[in-house]
């Protein structure tokens, strides 16, 4: 099944999780077209100063894939520096959060997996 960036559903999403500004998001996948596989798969854009705030993955299991800019992440409380081609996975009870700390859009695929 191809989406084609141009037909995605485009949202802006405020404060995610408790954290600050705005996240603009492209649904790349809906939940029930994943097969149960995985409940989001989404683009991400977060802006100058936006961050999503830390949360645990215990059930499930997300993955950041950075497509552009760059991100400070909480990664189980130790801060880390992620760009272009960096990934990042969190499950098992492991906590995260991220944060655009430069002065331009950085971009991220995340993918959660049931």
């Amino acid at each position: 099944m191809v989406h084609h960036s141009k037909d995605l559903e485009h949202l802006f999403r405020e404060n995610i999780r408790g954290g600050h500004g705005p996240i603009e998001t492209d649904i790349v996948y809906k939940k029930e077209e994943l097969l149960g596989k995985a409940t989001l798969f989404n683009r991400l854009t977060i802006k100058p100063g936006s961050s999503i705030g830390g949360h645990d993955h215990v059930t499930d299991a997300e993955i950041y894939y950075v497509l552009e800019g760059e991100i400070v992440v909480d990664d189980n409380g130790k801060e880390v520096v992620m760009t272009k081609g960096d990934a990042m996975f969190t499950g098992g009870g492991e906590h995260h959060a991220v944060e655009n700390r430069s002065d331009k859009d950085a971009v991220i695929l995340a993918i959660v997996i049931a």
